[in-house]
């Protein structure tokens, strides 16, 4: 049976944002050594395999905005994609500390294979999504507060962006007001990398574009999905409006 590599809601919605979830889901298909990594069942659940949390604020922000959503439905660790297909991050063989032991032999023959059955058919689906009329895309993901090692993040959330940040300047300025904590400019992680799926989808084709990341603690809840995903509709809906796009 094939694999079904993203899933898709509200595309007959009349808004023109385009919501989506890179990183939606912790699944892996029967195909890849028989629907496991040989990672502990605690380690599949915790952010190197997924965005914890992201999924339920996409689908409740898309509804909100009135408008579709696109989530991937395998894990990061099969193929990230949130990569260029020339990243050498895109298959992962080590993720904050944890080796990932059915990738660790993974040849060009089983990337290109997992190319094929996951990465490009969700970014096909994407690219056919966007060239709606008007879309403004926004990427949702989640981080964990801290890394192995690493100082604690003090983000609640963070806006990422490249050169474009018509969307991004206005939505941290409506976040400032809104927020009492600190906001991630370009944090926990910078904006772009080069084949990543905003530029794949927005950059190259001058696309409005955010990328909004969530501390995934705050989000560990269908409560705190809901949430979230009822704060940042307005101030996107501003945010595009001050930007005039």
């Amino acid at each position: 049976m094939t694999h079904t590599a993203f899933f898709t809601h509200g595309v007959d919605r009349s808004g023109t944002w385009l919501v989506t979830c890179d990183h939606a889901a912790n699944t892996v298909p029967a195909s890849v050594n028989g629907g496991s990594l040989g990672l502990a069942e605690a380690d599949m659940n915790r952010h190197i395999a997924f965005d914890p949390g992201a999924a339920g604020v996409t689908r409740a922000l898309a509804e909100a905005l009135n408008s579709p959503a696109i989530l991937s439905n395998f894990s990061r660790l099969v193929i990230d994609p949130n990569r260029g297909m020339d990243d050498p991050t895109l298959l992962m063989r080590l993720y904050d500390g944890t080796i990932i032991p059915a990738n660790r032999h993974a040849d060009h023959a089983e990337r290109d294979r997992r190319i094929a059955e996951c990465y490009r058919p969700y970014h096909d689906a994407l690219a056919e999504l966007a060239t709606r009329p008007k879309t403004a895309i926004v990427s949702i993901h989640s981080f964990t507060p801290q890394l192995k090692g690493r100082a604690h993040r003090p983000w609640e959330i963070g806006v990422l962006y490249a050169h474009d940040a018509r969307l991004a300047i206005p939505l941290m300025d409506e976040l400032r007001v809104t927020l009492t904590t600190p906001i991630g400019n370009n944090e926990p992680y910078a904006g772009h990398l080069p084949g990543d799926a905003v530029d794949q989808h927005a950059l190259q084709h001058g696309r409005p574009n955010v990328l909004i990341e969530i501390r995934n603690d705050l989000i560990d809840t269908d409560a705190g999905q809901q949430k979230w995903a009822r704060l940042l509709a307005p101030l996107l809906e501003n945010a595009r409006r001050k930007a005039d796009i």
